[in-house]
Parts: C-alpha cells; structure tokens; sequence
C-alpha cells in the first residue's frame, strides 16, 4: 500500500503507524511509517502552537520514542487498532504537553506480523466540553451520576467514599483509592478507600507508613508523561519491572494483577493519586475512559473542599500567634452556653495575661511586642497540647481543656511559669477554674478571670518596676 500517498490526501496531522507482534502474542516495536506535510511540520518546524517533540528532524519507519517518552496508553491503543483492528478515539491532555489531543486511529491492513493503522491528531490549546463529553452512553451515566453526589454533597467524606465505591463497581476491580499527598510534610493520608468482599488485597491502612510518600513521589517519573497509567499485561509489567523495580516489587508482593493510575492535579498543583486494582483487563479502554473523565470532577471537589478547609483554618486562627481567635472563641462559649453543642465533663478554664505587653512595645517597637505576643503562644501551645487555647484580646489568652482535672491544670499553670523563664520577657498572670461539667460555663469564665487579675496584682506588687 501506497502510505505516503494515503496520508498525503488527508488535510489534519496524520500519519502511518506499525505494531510489530511476536509469537507470544505480545507487542515489540511501534513505529511511524511515514506522516503527511502538517504531521512531519509539527515536528520539524517550531511552533509555540504545537508540543515539542524529542527529535527536530522526521526519518520515516523510526521508533516512536524518537519523538515523544514511551507511552503504555498509546501503545495500548496502537495494539488495539492496528492488531485488534479496533477504530479508536480518545481527547486527552497528557501531563507532559500543555495542550488536549482529539485522537483518532483507524486500523489498515496487515502484512505477516506487522499491522498498520492511521493516527490523527487535532491539537489545541484549551479544552473543549463538547469533546470530553462525548463518549459512551454508560461511562456518561456513570460520570454524570458521581457528579450529581458530588455538586449535592452536605458531608463531603461520606460523599467521596460512596464516589469512589461507585468507580470501583463501574470498573469491576477489587479495590480503589484515593491518596493524598502534602509535599511540603513529604506525607500521604488515605481520602477514600473501597473494597470489595473478594479481594486479596491488604486494606491501605496497613501498607501506609513514613516512607509511602517516598514510592508515590516516583510514581510521576513512571507515568512519563501520560495522563495515567494501565498496568495490565507482560508488556506492560516488564515496562514498570525495567522502570520502578521498587514499585514493581511491591505490587507482585501483594498481589496486584493490574492497575489502572491516575494523578489528581488542579491547576497545576498536585493533590495525589486515585488508582484501582485487579480489574477485567478486557475493559481496560473503558475503565481508563471512565477514570479519565471522573477524576476531573473529583480533583474538583477534592480542591474545593482543601480550599473550605484552608479558609475555615484562616476565619478562625489568629494570624499573629497560630492559635485560635477570639471569634472562634465566642462561638465556642456561646454554644456551651446555648447548649447547642455536646455539654464538657470535667472542664477547665484558664486565662493567661501577658505581663508588660506594653512596656517591651514602647521599649522595643511593635515587633517586639509581635514577637513576645508569639514566644508566649509558644509557650501555652508546649504546655496545653491538644486542649483549646485562644488568643482571647491583645495580650491575653483563654485556655479551654475537656475532661481534666483539677490537679492537672494546677500543674499545667506551674509548667507555664516554668517554660515561661526559658523566653526573654515572658511572664503570664494566670487564673483558673474548675468544674464538673460545662452547665454553668458563665461562672466558671468569671472566676478564671477573677484569678487572672488577683494574679497580675501579685505580680507588680512583687515587680513595680515592671508596671505598665
């Protein structure tokens, strides 16, 4: 067949490709055959408008890879229609090109054990709704559901585990996941995990541990570049045993037969990975349709709900001192008051007033005062880990502890007098209170404070040098 004379007559980048399979049934080279003029011009001629290829000069009949990373999710599709004879299409935008591809792969003839077909290309810029929608009746339904729970979600947890033991369903595998990765702790944290009552695989509450962000951070590297990953044949496993041998080894050591992975990443920031194991690799086109299309609805919400969280985190933390602030602290003691949130046993209050705020601002300026204001927060953070502290005014701050005791915030108050001479010009007048349960949160406020200043008086009467 005449391929250069086929392709010529096409007006869209497109050009000839061959499989070669071997008598195991398994894939060895792809190549491109040979590319019509704006094909061979996307590699040759620079063009901000076009991705950049590895190579600048085309040579006809060469290895794929002399142009763009090896690809397992376009080798897959080369295999499908040029052996398979399966007309293909996807609209991707693969992490190492700024731009979305409308592919298209039509399969041609075959000659001994190399198979042909053409690939077309439509390149552009931004996405198009219309092209990323357009895939079957059942993957749309699917999709289209998840993002009916997700835009409806009041309990975002909930929602995302029923989301992700949908996709696990639709893809027929024995797990699914979503991991989060915080790159600046170099940690991850399991968002979602479902299972079904088959599965061989260890929950990931087991597997995870310190050094899991280690193996996720090379997880980029082995994509390539892709939009995803499929693991789901020898080729494919003998790609990632020659790749990421420590992956690989992990994977076959707990029994994971295929993988499909994606990365989750909005607007240039990397939230983590979905990914499922153990699927009907006979569907894989399906299942990575499916994935390619709801992980753009996820990586949404996921960003969303991170964004809530950071802003919930900002109304209610003190810029200054990073503890809680007085806002946050009125609705807390309102709802103890109203009786709107779960009544406290044991509750403990104690204010803590900075002494000579003042003094070190007129000696020092206002960053000294700033920094005063943050070795004291330094200090009550030391002391009361995990209890409720809030910076309460200018220089004084309200400490909430549930389920204490009386003895215990005596000797959490001696531990602040303590820590406190480790810090130039730290020293607090303290004053607590003590009750059974948090029914009268009025008085026990009134007393702390009352303590507080009978403190304070103690503390100039022994210093008046130090008065403000």
């Amino acid at each position: 067949m005449d391929f250069k004379g086929f392709v010529d007559m096409i007006d869209v980048m497109t050009c000839i490709l061959s499989v070669e399979t071997k008598e195991d049934g398994s894939y060895g080279e792809i190549r491109i055959v040979h590319g019509n003029a704006p094909y061979i011009a996307s590699i040759e001629i620079p063009n901000e408008a076009m991705p950049q290829m590895l190579a600048s000069k085309f040579i006809p009949n060469s290895p794929y890879q002399k142009y763009i990373p090896k690809d397992l999710n376009f080798e897959d599709f080369c295999y499908r229609c040029a052996v398979l004879k399966q007309p293909m299409h996807t609209y991707v935008k693969p992490e190492r090109f700024d731009f979305w591809f409308n592919l298209y792969m039509i399969p041609l003839q075959s000659v001994g054990n190399i198979h042909y077909c053409t690939y077309s290309q439509i390149i552009s810029k931004n996405a198009d709704s219309e092209q990323m929608s357009n895939t079957s009746a059942s993957t749309a339904s699917a999709v289209l559901n998840t993002c009916i729970k997700l835009r409806g979600a009041t309990n975002f947890q909930h929602t995302m585990d029923e989301v992700i033991s949908d996709i696990r369903k639709i893809i027929d595998a024995q797990s699914c996941v979503v991991l989060l990765t915080d790159h600046e702790k170099r940690t991850c944290s399991i968002l979602s995990e479902s299972r079904n009552e088959y599965s061989v695989l260890p929950s990931m509450s087991r597997i995870l541990n310190d050094k899991f962000y280690d193996l996720t951070a090379s997880w980029k590297d082995t994509i390539g570049g892709s939009n995803g990953l499929i693991i789901k044949n020898t080729n494919d496993w003998q790609y990632l045993k020659e790749k990421n041998s420590a992956w690989y080894e992990s994977l076959k050591k707990e029994h994971v037969d295929s993988l499909v992975l994606f990365p989750l990443d909005v607007n240039g920031e990397s939230l983590g990975y979905i990914w499922a194991c153990n699927f009907d690799t006979n569907n894989s086109v399906k299942i990575k349709e499916t994935l390619e299309l709801t992980i753009y609805f996820v990586a949404s919400e996921i960003a969303n709900h991170k964004l809530l969280e950071r802003l919930k985190v900002l109304s209610s933390m003190d810029m200054l001192t990073g503890v809680l602030n007085r806002n946050e602290m009125n609705n807390r003691i309102d709802g103890l008051r109203a009786g709107s949130i779960t009544a406290i046993k044991g509750i403990g209050i104690i204010f803590a007033d900075l002494n000579g705020l003042k003094r070190v601002n007129d000696k020092g300026g206002h960053s000294a005062g700033d920094l005063l204001l943050k070795n004291a927060a330094i200090v009550l953070q030391n002391v009361f880990t995990g209890d409720e502290i809030y910076r309460a005014g200018g220089d004084e701050f309200m400490i909430l502890l549930s389920y204490t005791t009386e003895d215990e915030i005596k000797e959490k108050c001696s531990r602040v007098k303590a820590l406190s001479k480790q810090y130039k010009d730290v020293s607090f007048a303290l004053g607590y209170s003590y009750q059974n349960d948090s029914s009268d949160i009025t008085s026990a406020l009134k007393l702390a404070d009352q303590r507080m200043y009978e403190d304070k008086e103690t503390f100039y009467r022994d210093n008046p040098e130090l008065k403000r």
